[in-house]
């Protein structure tokens, strides 16, 4: 019998986006809600979650639609913060393990926190024959982003994805397809959502087909 994770409370995040594990999320921090929680945060080392909004906005506003979320997030992990001003905080995240929640409250100062049970991670899968196509075109696409950089002699540029570089599994190729395809939030939250990288890979690989991008 599968022993189940225990239950934790984490403050969340909701952002007009989707975070995979092994995923990069750079952000921009001015609302006193998030001010607080992300520099506990990173004072502690502990994660906070990052859940995709299905009804309202990033930013409170008056008069705007109730924030409403998916209930499947990614942990992320604070790599790097830099406040330039004061009520500014900018900050790189990594995504970790993906997780469910249980429960949700909105606290009095704005900040939603969240009962959640992890997820377990993608079994890690060596890239079927019939798929390899997929993840040498996502090597290419590697390639010339990081020769892009050199050429322009910007070293420190960040690319949109970390090292190590896992072109031979199916998990995490097809993460950062989902991550680069201008595909609307819906759709990256349902591919995240599956618990079969393989099946993940396989419906990434139909969208480049249709695409012309990988064939």
């Amino acid at each position: 019998m599968t022993m189940q994770t225990p239950l934790r409370q984490i403050p969340l995040f909701p952002l007009g986006t989707v975070l995979f594990p092994g995923g990069f999320l750079p952000l921009r921090i001015f609302e006193v809600r998030y001010l607080d929680m992300i520099g506990k945060c990173h004072r502690t080392g502990e994660p906070f979650g990052v859940v995709c909004l299905t009804q309202g906005s990033e930013v409170r506003k008056a008069g705007a639609d109730a924030e409403a979320f998916a209930t499947i997030g990614t942990l992320a992990v604070i790599r790097e913060l830099e406040s330039p001003q004061a009520g500014l905080m900018q900050i790189e995240c990594t995504g970790t393990q993906r997780f469910r929640i249980h429960s949700s409250e909105l606290q009095k100062h704005g900040l939603w926190t969240a009962e959640v049970q992890a997820i377990a991670d993608d079994v890690r899968l060596e890239i079927p024959t019939d798929l390899r196509h997929v993840s040498e075109a996502l090597r290419r696409v590697v390639d010339t982003l990081e020769e892009r950089r050199r050429q322009q002699g910007t070293p420190g540029l960040r690319l949109p994805m970390l090292e190590p570089y896992e072109f031979e599994d199916c998990g995490w190729v097809a993460n950062r397809w989902c991550e680069l395809l201008p595909a609307q939030p819906e759709l990256k939250q349902r591919l995240m959502e599956l618990d079969s990288p393989l099946m993940r890979l396989e419906l990434v690989g139909d969208l480049l087909a249709r695409t012309g991008i990988a064939n």
